[in-house]
């Protein structure tokens, strides 16, 4: 187990210090270098978030780290062209690349509320097709509000947004197997200071992650075997 943590403080250092000037193809073989599922939930604690992973048993390699990494620079770079999206690359609970996209949900619902408003769908009809062009990815979505008002509001409104998006993407044909996660966090996991207009504002988004699913991941395994 000293090693183990030993390994996973190096690994997740410089994973920090190479920042985004490394592509996810590069980081995926360091991640996968460092091997599977326990691992990976410690960096993914550091840098990513462990709710989010393909439930697989076994260690991935190098080679198939490095293999997820370049399909989520591909994913990666699709969501960024999406209108009012802000993506960045997390690391999963497997140790494996991943990709996280926020919404402000401002740009998604009107102030207390969980209806799409009108000018978030183009931004989502744009998302939808990310999301079916890089089908062997699974989807996680979650809410989050700012810590004004009770648990009593935040969370059946945080859960009740990340369901329309759900709702809403499926309509535009992504399909209903590959969202795993649809679910609210209330005001539990701030990004900002809620003791600013401006950090509660950034409080209040949807998160989508894009992260390997067990078919990518038996796949690259095989790939990286030959």
């Amino acid at each position: 187990m000293k090693s183990i943590k030993t390994i996973a403080v190096a690994l997740s250092a410089t994973l920090v210090l190479a920042g985004c000037n490394m592509s996810n193809t590069a980081k995926g073989t360091m991640i996968g270098a460092g091997g599977g599922a326990a691992l990976g939930a410690i960096i993914g604690k550091i840098a990513g978030n462990t709710a989010v992973g393909a439930a697989i048993g076994g260690a991935v390699g190098a080679g198939t780290g490095a293999i997820i990494g370049k399909k989520m620079d591909k994913a990666k770079k699709e969501a960024q062209a999406v209108q009012n999206a802000q993506v960045e690359t997390i690391t999963d609970a497997n140790g494996l690349t991943a990709v996280k996209v926020t919404f402000d949900s401002g740009i998604l619902f009107a102030v207390n509320k969980a209806d799409l408003n009108a000018a978030s769908k183009s931004s989502l009809q744009q998302f939808a097709q990310v999301l079916k062009n890089n089908n062997q990815c699974d989807i996680a979505i979650f809410g989050h509000t700012d810590s004004t008002g009770s648990d009593a509001v935040n969370n059946p409104l945080s859960k009740n947004r990340a369901q329309s998006v759900s709702k809403y993407l499926k309509s535009l044909g992504v399909s209903a197997s590959q969202i795993k996660t649809v679910d609210g966090q209330g005001s539990t996991n701030p990004v900002a200071d809620n003791s600013t207009e401006e950090g509660r504002k950034q409080n209040r988004r949807v998160e989508v992650y894009m992260y390997a699913s067990e078919q990518m991941i038996n796949e690259a395994n095989a790939e990286a075997s030959k």
